[in-house]
Parts: C-alpha cells; sequence; structure tokens
C-alpha cells in the first residue's frame, strides 16, 4: 500500500532521503550491526509494550530499522518519506502491504491532529535543520505516545566533534549531525504539551568503537558491564525517549 506523488516535492527538510538509501544501511552490516539494531528495537518495542496495537506512524523511516518489527509486532504501519526513493529498503514489506508507503513533508506532515495511535521517529532529529517545528509536528498527529531517538552531548559523544575526522575514516559515510542537551529535548516536548515520560539510553560507549571493533560478543559484554555498572544511565547514548500530551 501506498501514495506517492509522480514528480519529486522539493521540501525543506530532506535528511531522511539518505538514511533511507543502501549506502547508510552499510553502517549495520554485518554482526555488530545487527546487534545495535536489536538493541534498538528491544528499547522501542519495550517503550510501546502497554499500549493495544493500532496505527502508527513511522517519520522518516524508509531505513526500515523499525517499520519491520513493529510491523511484525501488529502495528498498522504507515512510513512517512521525503522522496519515493525511500520506500525502496521497505519495498518487501509494503509490497506485502503489511505497511503503508507515503511521500510527505517531515515538518508538515499531511495528516490531520491526532490521527494515528502512536508516532516514532528514528535517525532523523539529529539531522533536522528544523528539528522543533519537526518535534511539533510529531506531537500534533499523534493521539497517543511519541517516541524519537537523538544522541546527546550528555555522554561520551560530548568529545564526538573532535574525534569527526576518525569517524568519518571509520564509518565512510558519516554525515555531520547534531548532539542535544536532554533539556532542550525536554523543552521541545513542552512547547508541544507533551511530558517525557521515560528516556532509555543505548550504548555507553561510541557505536563508532563498537564499529571499529567488529565483533558483536565483545561490544555486547562490554555493554553489559557498562549497564550493570550505571554507566549506560548516566551517561548512555543516542537515547531513546518517550513523550505523552500533558493531561490538562
Amino acid at each position: 500500500m501506498e501514495a506517492t506523488p509522480s514528480a519529486l516535492p522539493a521540501f525543506p527538510e530532506t535528511a531522511d532521503i539518505e538514511t533511507s538509501n543502501d549506502d547508510y544501511a552499510t553502517r549495520f552490516k554485518g554482526a555488530t550491526g545487527a546487534w545495535m539494531l536489536a538493541v534498538q528495537a528491544r528499547l522501542t518495542r519495550a517503550l510501546l509494550r502497554n499500549l493495544p496495537r493500532g496505527t502508527l506512524l513511522d517519520v522518516g523511516g524508509g531505513h526500515g530499522q523499525l517499520a519491520y518489527p513493529l510491523a511484525d509486532d501488529g502495528w498498522n504501519v504507515t512510513v512517512l518519506g521525503s522522496a519515493p526513493s525511500c520506500r525502496a529498503r521497505i519495498a518487501g514489506l509494503a509490497d506485502a502491504q503489511r505497511c503503508t508507503f507515503t511521500v510527505g513533508n517531515v515538518i508538515d506532515l499531511p495528516y490531520p491532529d491526532g490521527h494515528f495511535d502512536a508516532v516514532v521517529c528514528f535517525r532523523l532529529l539529529t539531522h533536522c535543520e528544523c528539528w522543533p517545528q519537526l518535534v511539533r509536528e510529531l506531537c500534533r498527529v499523534s493521539r497517543g505516545p511519541v517516541i524519537v531517538d537523538y544522541p546527546t552531548s550528555q555522554s561520551v559523544n560530548a568529545i564526538a566533534p573532535a574525534l569527526f575526522s576518525a569517524k568519518k575514516k571509520i564509518e565512510r559515510n558519516t554525515r555531520t549531525w547534531r548532539l542535544f542537551r536532554h533539556a532542550e529535548v525536554t523543552g521541545a516536548f513542552a512547547a508541544a504539551g507533551f511530558r517525557i515520560i521515560a528516556r532509555r539510553k543505548q550504548f555507553a560507549l561510541p557505536m563508532v568503537l563498537h564499529r571499529a571493533l567488529r565483533c558483536a560478543p565483545l561490544s555486547a559484554g562490554l555493554e553489559t558491564l557498562c549497564r550493570a555498572g550505571g554507566l549506560t544511565a548516566l551517561a548512555g547514548s543516542p537515547v531513546i525517549l518517550r513523550a505523552e500530551r500533558e493531561v490538562t
């Protein structure tokens, strides 16, 4: 199922075109990449566990990192991408009518207020210049929770700008990105009438380190130790956040 215009629209924020392509997917290749995505999916599923399965919008989700597992969980998934090319990596899901793909503007979503039971947005906030507007739109179209991910400077990622050159050599397709402080993300959701319910930190150590190690069991073991020692809760990144509308 899909709805796509005949011509490529010129939207102001289109970072998901790149995060939805095959080159970007190579950042999660092999056993280490599969382990990283499994951590992300596990934490996200846990944040959605108490909800009845209904309609779910995955904004910028053409990378397929969550569309597949959430469809497997019984969600009626709609993926919105900035261009028809964003459909490629979820084509199997869409062709099997297990999700709907739509082309649209991520900061001016083509849906009425409260249209979805839940909204998720991953791999986009950090690359979006108009990220507060993106947050507002995610909140506007959800009648339930909004779940996003973001890298935080309140972690080992604080040294990431200094390591950008090394990171680019290892990952090869690294782009510039924004690090957030928790308070500014909280503020953006508050401005949209939402409050933070939960934050889940994914990794204590930089993801680029795990990619360099190329040993999923070692990475998993190191992260288990960090989580048990409280380091992940204190300074982990990226963060997966669940927010809900304030009750007035």
